[in-house]
């Protein structure tokens, strides 16, 4: 049984599921199929939930939906800024569940490295390697290095400084909530910094991370990184092997991320979810979050029904 998301800040109209909903799935694709593929809801489930100030309309139903059917149901959701998400099955309470999270701009609204860099007075030339890095210009791993390299001199101090200026994104607070609460595990994979993860799980509830560590000399970064670089490859090596570590299975992995850098956590995990997601990012996953916020997440739990 399949589990369709629509996920709003305003009560979901009863007039949105017939214009939305798809019958014509076995035909996807084929040519000869004129008219809108977007049709009704019959012979389907519906529940309705509320909470933490969002509403969500979920339909259960045994036919499967193709990326591109997703798509299209999302372009017509848009216009109503709803949210739609898509997934085999939803969180049961009675079993653990994993969440792991990037950090920047997922976790926090801001981006470490740039706060950092203008605290040194580096800010453009950290931006301009970001650029030619999105630019694809080049890879991850080069970009972070020279960006580091710009970070030569600044004092472990400004790590204690800069923490203090950062803001959870919006619904993160209730995802450390009602994520507990279910008995789940919380781990955040994240291409920034040790040192500021070491700061916020101090005071947040994460249970893991795995961040880059910085190299330092009498108290001042050398502007070199210590030991190895969390890439896209390394999130999604330490999702499996936390996710084995704790025997979760890979089905009941909730990611979350925005940036390209976290796709193939993001599609390792059974439940892959962009936030705000990035458009490097949208071309490689099926589901992400535009309209609302982090608390759409307490909607893949069987129980928030």
């Amino acid at each position: 049984m399949n589990s369709l998301l629509l996920i709003s800040r305003s009560p979901i109209p009863d007039f949105i599921l017939p214009k939305t909903f798809p019958t014509h799935t076995k035909n996807v694709g084929d040519p000869s199929i004129h008219g809108n593929p977007l049709d009704s809801v019959s012979e389907s489930k519906i529940l309705v939930s509320n909470k933490l100030g969002l509403h969500c309309v979920r339909i259960e139903r045994n036919e499967s939906l193709g990326r591109n059917q997703i798509l299209e149901i999302r372009n017509e959701l848009a216009k109503d800024k709803i949210d739609f998400l898509v997934f085999n099955s939803l969180l049961p309470k009675s079993e653990k569940s994993l969440f792991v999270f990037d950090m920047d701009s997922t976790v926090i609204k801001e981006e470490v490295i740039d706060e950092l860099a203008r605290k040194h007075g580096v800010f453009e030339e950290v931006a301009s390697v970001t650029k030619k890095a999105m630019e694809g210009g080049m890879g991850f791993d080069e970009a972070l290095r020279l960006r580091v390299e710009h970070l030569k001199g600044l004092s472990i101090q400004s790590f204690k400084e800069v923490y203090h200026l950062l803001q959870l994104n919006d619904g993160m607070e209730n995802v450390f909530q009602f994520v507990k609460a279910n008995g789940c595990q919380i781990g955040i994979l994240s291409g920034g910094f040790s040192p500021v993860l070491e700061l916020f799980s101090q005071k947040y509830p994460v249970d893991f991370f795995r961040a880059n560590g910085l190299e330092e000399k009498d108290g001042f970064f050398t502007g070199k990184i210590l030991g190895e670089i969390i890439n896209r490859e390394k999130k999604e090596f330490y999702l499996k092997q936390f996710a084995n570590e704790l025997s979760v299975p890979l089905d009941r992995v909730v990611a979350v991320g925005d940036g390209a850098n976290d796709a193939l956590m993001l599609n390792a995990a059974g439940f892959g979810i962009g936030i705000h997601a990035k458009q490097g990012l949208k071309d490689q996953i099926t589901n992400w979050i535009e309209f609302t916020d982090l608390s759409a997440l307490v909607f893949l739990f069987e129980n928030s029904f």
